[in-house]
Parts: structure tokens; C-alpha cells; sequence
């Protein structure tokens, strides 16, 4: 792979999921605030726009539990766009929940922009031109391998109020040709929705990648190594995964027990058959790519190190406690990818305890890896200090990610009350001697951490857009091992104005990260 050609070169970035964009519908969405969004990081001299899985979200609003690795979020749709293709009215769209709120509020949000969703596909069926009805019948023909499955998986679970595929009933479940056709027979209007909507998510995303390219932003995007059980993906390819016959995960993914957590992490995933994978030269997967990299220029893979080994846990097992790691195919899945595609631009999240195999493999292809600030500081206070920007030229540098506390909020917030006394003062000596290092009292740490990314030897160097703006815990996106409150956080059109572009553009030139990438960069 081509990972470390001459044209990685420095760059900056800003990592923000397109549901915390601002607007007026209750949620961010894919068309003016975006098309705004990447004219500002193209001002200020940024080259890369950097978000999380696009799929459709179930239970809990995770863009890493979708319930497909292949469909995009209706979500994201923008009424706006509909509004100017009068397949909505715009006092249709006025009044949305949470319109003003930095909070997106799903659960009274979802069902109300169906309503509007699907009043736009009536008036598209009953008046769309027949050029327009045209390029949808390719676009369903193109991607009927992923999006008939899905359709029929989304309307399948609408019927059955939005539970799981192995609690239906055992035609659904099992997939019964019979019962497919049934389906595809009394709800053909349904599925024709789902199909109508992932075709307007593709034409609005096109044009937000077309407008990102004239102005030199890459878009960066993200593919989870495990999916959800409860999606399409498992249940159109139950061959694919470690699944009893009544379509339960025998063993599940997770990570083993580590200095943050005695009982590890139980993340409940199926693990993937990788003999069936292989037998077929990772066509799934292959699939999987191609789809990621028609919405991303550039992918970060997460949790790589499950590429090299992953952590078994049997499905019985409550924690991850009791589990073991076992070998992956990831240089083989990676050679075939390479094969698959003229090159295949990955960045490896490499973070936590990695082994040497590891740091072998991605070293192998060639694919940078990435290094948190937040986590890196702590070489201050070690013997001898690093400073912690210091890295390989191969790696991609955060001040923070979507799991991390805001810079303000990781800097200024008390220590965690169940933390020993020894742990409560290495923090803290590891704050005071950040701030020794840094020459400041840490009122713009945000900043300070910033600039430390971005004079770093790192390619390319990312802040979430919360660092631009000195947000504190309150605008913080995830929190690992949290079950609610999570996803919600996005920018008001207040906060929007607060964002220093002009400070971001200092830096950016200053550090040599500013200008138009070339054409032939990915």
C-alpha cells in the first residue's frame, strides 16, 4: 500500500460528525450547514474532514452499532435540499424538536422527520421526472447486492416494532424464500421508500464530497471492524459469523481486563467466521471498502489490532474476563484489498496496549498510525521526560477523539472519585508539568494542545471541533462504557460563530499544515 508516499504530506484537520452540525431541522445534515462547514475549513487552510460511520443508527444512536455496514443514515438527509427540490414545503420543516438545543433529541426527533422523509417520497413517486426515476432504477440495480437485503431488513423490522431479527418470527429470521417474496409482494411500497432514501442520501453526498474536493478538503472516514448482530449485514450473511442455528453469537468481541478495567470490555459483537471470509477472497469485505471509500476518500480502520489478534469471549460469559486471543487473517484480508483496489488509503487506531504483531502488520501495508495528546502528555513526568508531540512522521496526531473529554474538560475537571491517591497525584503532576512545559497557566489549553499537534512530526495533525471552540465536559460526544447521554452533542448557531478560525489558520500556516492538496493525493 501507498499509505507513506511523498503525498501524505502535512495536513490539518477537524474531526466532526455531521449530526452536531448546526441547523434548523434538529439535527446536523448533509446540505447547506455542510456545504458552510467545508468552506470554513477550507479558509482557514484545512485539508481534512474527519467523521464517524455514516450507517443507520438502532437502539442507543451509535454510529458504531449500525444497523448496516453498507446503508447510510436516513437521518442525514437534508429537508433543506428537499425544500429546494419541492418534494417538501418549507413550513413543513419548521419547528422540528430540539431546533435551538445542543442536544439532539432522537427519540422525539426520529419519528418526526419520518413523517417528512416520507412525505417527500409520496410527492417523488407521484412527480419525479422520468430521468429522475431512471437514475434511481441504476442506482438499485448497482447496489441491489447491499440494498435489497436492507430494504427488506428495515421494513421487516418496522413490522416487528423495531425488534431484533433473531426474535422474529422463524421465516423472517431464517430468510425463508417464501416469506422474502411474500414480503417483497404486500410491502413493496415500503421497500421502495428505503430504496428512494439511500438513493437521496448518495445524490446529497455526492455533492458534499464534489464540493469538498473543488476546495482541497479530504473527507475522512471511519469503518468499525465488528458489526452489530443486530443488522443487515448478520442476518443477510449469518454464513459469515460465529452464529449458533437460532442465530446467536457462540463467541462475541471485546477486550481483555487492563489497567482501566478489572472485568475488561464485553462489547457483545459476533465475531467473524474468517475461514468462509477467506474461502471467497474476502468478497464481503471487499464490498465493505469499496462501499466506505465511496463516502471517504481516506478510512480509519477501528480497533486495527483486531486485524492482527482479537480477544474471544464465549457469548455465556457476562464480562471479558474469560476469553483468548486468537489470530486473524488481517495480512491477508489486507493483501486482498490491496489487490481489489489501484490503492487503499487506511489509517490503522492503534491505540491502547499494542503488541508487537501489531505494529508488524501496519508496518507491513505501510498505514499510518494515531496518537491521542490527552493520552501522550504523561511522558512528561516519566524518566526521562518525551516531549509529547514527538512521534514517527507515520502517525496521525489528536489533541482528543469522539471517546475522549473535550481539552478543557480532560484539563480542568476533577480526578474521578474511585481513583486510588498514587492516581489522583500522577494526574496531577502530570497537569503541572504540562503546563511547566507549555509556559501557560492553561486557560487556552485547548489551544496549547492544539498547537502541540500541530508542530508535531505527525502527517497530519486533527482536533475535534469542540478544541477549536474551548468547550468544556459538557460538549463531550461519548463516553466509553456509558449506556445513555451519548451522541447527542452538536453545535448551536451561537457556538458556531465561536469557533476562532482566524487562530486555527495561524497555526495552520505556522506549522507548515496550509494549502490545496494535489490532485493525486488521497
Amino acid at each position: 500500500m501507498n499509505a507513506l508516499r511523498a503525498s501524505w504530506r502535512r495536513r490539518a484537520g477537524v474531526l466532526l460528525h455531521p449530526t452536531s452540525l448546526p441547523g434548523e431541522t434538529g439535527i446536523g445534515e448533509i446540505g447547506p450547514y455542510a456545504r458552510t462547514w467545508i468552506e470554513r475549513l477550507a479558509d482557514a487552510g484545512a485539508s481534512l474532514w474527519q467523521f464517524l460511520p455514516l450507517g443507520p443508527t438502532g437502539y442507543g444512536d451509535s454510529p458504531y452499532q449500525t444497523l448496516s455496514s453498507f446503508a447510510a443514515n436516513p437521518l442525514l438527509i437534508s429537508l433543506h435540499d428537499l425544500v429546494e427540490e419541492r418534494w417538501l414545503q418549507k413550513d413543513e420543516i419548521a419547528h422540528p424538536p430540539g431546533r435551538d438545543s445542543d442536544r439532539v433529541d432522537f427519540g422525539a426527533l426520529i419519528p418526526w422527520k419520518r413523517v417528512r422523509l416520507r412525505q417527500a417520497v409520496e410527492r417523488w413517486r407521484r412527480d419525479a421526472p422520468t430521468s429522475e426515476r431512471r437514475r434511481w432504477r441504476e442506482f438499485c440495480r448497482r447496489h441491489a447486492g447491499w440494498l435489497i437485503p436492507y430494504a427488506r431488513f428495515a421494513v421487516l423490522k418496522d413490522l416487528h416494532d423495531g425488534r431484533p431479527w433473531y426474535e422474529w418470527p422463524r421465516p423472517w429470521a431464517t430468510r425463508e424464500p417464501r416469506a422474502l417474496e411474500q414480503l417483497d409482494r404486500e410491502q413493496r411500497d415500503r421497500i421502495e421508500e428505503v430504496t428512494i432514501l439511500q438513493y437521496w442520501f448518495e445524490r446529497q453526498w455526492r455533492r458534499v464530497r464534489a464540493w469538498a474536493r473543488a476546495r482541497g478538503v479530504r473527507l475522512v472516514g471511519d469503518l468499525p471492524i465488528f458489526v452489530a448482530h443486530d443488522s443487515a449485514d448478520v442476518w443477510a450473511n449469518p454464513e459469515l459469523f460465529q452464529l449458533d442455528d437460532r442465530g446467536q453469537p457462540t463467541v462475541v468481541a471485546g477486550v481483555p481486563p487492563d489497567y482501566f478495567s478489572a472485568t475488561g470490555q464485553r462489547w457483545g459483537n459476533p465475531l467473524y467466521r474468517w475461514e468462509a471470509h477467506e474461502a471467497d477472497g474476502f468478497a464481503w469485505w471487499t464490498r465493505r471498502v469499496g462501499r466506505a471509500l465511496a463516502w471517504a476518500d481516506v478510512v480509519r480502520l477501528d480497533h486495527f489490532r483486531g486485524f492482527a489478534a482479537y480477544w474471544e469471549i464465549p457469548a455465556s460469559e457476562p464480562t471479558a474476563v474469560h476469553g483468548r486471543w486468537v489470530r486473524a487473517p488481517g495480512d491477508r484480508l489486507l493483501a486482498a484489498l490491496q489487490q481489489a483496489y489501484r490503492r487503499v488509503p487506511f489509517v490503522a487506531e492503534d491505540l491502547g496496549i499494542i503488541t508487537e504483531d501489531v505494529i508488524e502488520l501496519r508496518r507491513r501495508f505501510r498505514l499510518p498510525g494515531m496518537l491521542v495528546l490527552q493520552f501522550t502528555v504523561e511522558r512528561l513526568v516519566r524518566a526521562p521526560p518525551r516531549p509529547p508531540e514527538e512521534c514517527a512522521p507515520d502517525t496521525v496526531m489528536y489533541t482528543g477523539t469522539h471517546d475522549n473529554d473535550t481539552a478543557q474538560g480532560w484539563f480542568h475537571a476533577p480526578p474521578r472519585p474511585d481513583l486510588p491517591p498514587h492516581e489522583v497525584e500522577r494526574h496531577a503532576a502530570i497537569r503541572r508539568r504540562l503546563l511547566e512545559y507549555l509556559g501557560t497557566d492553561g486557560r487556552a489549553i485547548h489551544w496549547d494542545m492544539i498547537a502541540l499537534a500541530w508542530r508535531s512530526n505527525a502527517m497530519w495533525a486533527v482536533a475535534p471541533v469542540q478544541d477549536l471552540i474551548g468547550l468544556g465536559s459538557e460538549a463531550r460526544f461519548n463516553t466509553p462504557g456509558t449506556p445513555q447521554g451519548n451522541w447527542q452533542w452538536r453545535l448551536t448557531e451561537s457556538t458556531w460563530r465561536r469557533c476562532d478560525w482566524a487562530r486555527f489558520k495561524e497555526l495552520t500556516l505556522q506549522y507548515g499544515r496550509a494549502g490545496t492538496p494535489r490532485a493525486s493525493d488521497p
